[in-house]
C-alpha cells in the first residue's frame, strides 16, 4: 500500500475551515493521482507533499514557532517527507523534534488538522513547485525547546500575540481554528 491511499481516505475525512481549504483538498487529492512519487522531495510537477505540525503549550495557551531561515517569518515547524517516515503525521512529528527539540507530542485532536499550499521559489537549482503541506495538532508535555541549525529561532508566541505582520495567513487560520477547540 502507498502512503497515497490512507492519506486520501484522510483527506476526505477532512473538515475544510472555508473554500480555500476545500480547494487545497481537492488539489491535494488530485496529485495523489499524478505519475511518479509526490512524496518525494524530486517531484516537481506540480509539486509534492510536506508535512508540518501545529505545537501547543502544555496549558493551550501558545504556539510553538520557528523563525524560518529563508523566509525570515515566524511559522510551524515542518518540512520535506523522508523516505523512512511511515505516513505524513510521522514526518510531522520529526519535523517538529529535528527543529525544536520537542519528541514527546501526543495528538490534540485526531486526523489531519489543516491543509494549505504555498508556492516555492527557484532554489539551488530547483524548479519553482509548490508544497502541497498536510498540518497536524500536537500538544506538548513541556515548554523545553531546543534551537537547531535548521532554524533561525524558536519560541513559543501565546495565542493572542501571533499576527500576520511576523508570520502568515496560513498560520493565522490555524490560529483560528485552535480558538474554536
Amino acid at each position: 500500500m502507498s502512503r497515497a491511499d490512507p492519506l486520501r481516505a484522510s483527506l476526505r475525512a477532512h473538515a475544510p475551515a472555508d473554500a480555500l481549504e476545500a480547494t487545497f483538498i481537492q488539489r491535494m487529492l488530485d496529485l495523489c493521482e499524478v505519475p511518479g512519487d509526490p512524496f518525494t522531495r524530486a517531484h516537481f510537477a506540480p509539486g509534492h507533499f510536506t508535512a508540518s505540525a501545529f505545537v501547543l503549550s502544555p496549558d493551550r495557551s501558545a504556539l510553538l514557532l520557528i523563525h524560518h531561515k529563508k523566509l525570515g517569518r515566524w511559522l510551524q515547524p515542518g518540512g520535506h517527507v523522508d523516505p523512512e517516515d511511515p505516513d505524513l503525521c510521522a514526518a510531522a512529528r520529526r519535523e517538529a523534534a529535528e527543529e525544536t527539540g520537542q519528541r514527546d507530542l501526543p495528538a490534540a485532536v485526531p486526523g489531519i488538522f489543516d491543509v494549505d499550499i504555498h508556492d516555492i521559489p527557484p532554489l539551488k537549482g530547483e524548479p519553482a513547485h509548490q508544497h502541497f503541506d498536510v498540518r497536524f495538532l500536537f500538544q506538548a508535555t513541556s515548554r523545553a525547546v531546543t534551537q537547531t541549525d535548521e532554524v533561525a529561532g524558536v519560541r513559543w508566541v501565546p495565542l493572542e500575540q501571533v499576527s500576520l505582520a511576523e508570520s502568515d495567513e496560513s498560520v493565522m487560520r490555524a490560529v483560528r481554528k485552535i480558538r474554536r477547540l
